[in-house]
C-alpha cells in the first residue's frame, strides 16, 4: 500500500484537540480513507502507563528533565508500536500531540531550552516527523475555562500550573510556527467547533491532493 500521512494536532490545555481529531476522523472516513486516531503520551499500553506517571497530580515534585525524558520514552514506544505500522499500512494517522508539545512545554515553558529538548527527542523519533501539524491557538483564559466547565475531563498535573506557565506554552508554539512554517499551520480554536473543523479540513485538502 501507499505510504500513509502523519498529521499531528497541537495546542494548549483546553484547545479542543480531542474533539477536532474525532470530527476529522469521522469526516475522512466518510471520504473512504483509512484513519488511525491516537494520542501522546499514550496510545499503547506502555506509553499509557508512562502517561499516568507524568500527569498524576500527586507528582508535583517531578523534575523538568525527568518529565522531558518520560515524554520522549513514551513517544518512542508509541511511534514504533503504533504510528509507523499504521503509516506503513497506508493510513492517515491523526495524533493528539507529538514532539512539538515537548518543545513548547518542556523546552520553552519549563525553561529547559528548545534545542536541548529537541536533542532528547531527536534520538527518540529517529527522523520521523509529521507531514502536517495543525496548531490550535487558544488563549489560556479560554482553554482553562473550558476545562473548568468540563465535568467529564479529569484534571491533570499540567492543569494545575500557574497562568504564566500556560502563557509561556502559547509563546513556545508561536516560536515553533515561525521555525516550521512549511509544516505547521495555525487554526483559530476560539471559533465554533464547526468553523474549526472546516478550517482544518481546508488545510488538509489543500496540502494533500485527492483527499
Amino acid at each position: 500500500m501507499n505510504q500513509g500521512i502523519f498529521i499531528t494536532i497541537e495546542g494548549g490545555e483546553g484547545a479542543g484537540k480531542s474533539s477536532l481529531i474525532g470530527q476529522l476522523a469521522n469526516t475522512l472516513q466518510k471520504l473512504g480513507k483509512a484513519v488511525t486516531v491516537t494520542r501522546e503520551p499514550g496510545g499503547i499500553p506502555i506509553a499509557e502507563q508512562i502517561r499516568g506517571v507524568i500527569l498524576d497530580t500527586a507528582n508535583t515534585a517531578m523534575d523538568a528533565r525527568t518529565e522531558a525524558l518520560l515524554y520522549a520514552a513514551a513517544r518512542r514506544q508509541h511511534l514504533v508500536e503504533k504510528v509507523l505500522p499504521a503509516l506503513q499500512g497506508g493510513h492517515i494517522v491523526l495524533c493528539d500531540r507529538f514532539v512539538d508539545s515537548s518543545l513548547a512545554y518542556q523546552g520553552h515553558a519549563r525553561g529547559l531550552g528548545m534545542e536541548e529538548v529537541w536533542r532528547i527527542n531527536e534520538f527518540a523519533i529517529a527522523g520521523v516527523m509529521p507531514h502536517l501539524t495543525l496548531y490550535m491557538d487558544v488563549s489560556p483564559e479560554t482553554g482553562l475555562g473550558r476545562i473548568a466547565m468540563n465535568e467529564v475531563r479529569e484534571v491533570n498535573r499540567l492543569d494545575l500550573e500557574r497562568h504564566s506557565f500556560h502563557e509561556r506554552v502559547r509563546a513556545g508554539y508561536q516560536l515553533l510556527l515561525q521555525q516550521f512554517p512549511e509544516r505547521m499551520v495555525q487554526i483559530d480554536a476560539e471559533q465554533s467547533p464547526e468553523r474549526v473543523l472546516q478550517s482544518a479540513m481546508d488545510v488538509i485538502q489543500r496540502r494533500f491532493a485527492g483527499l
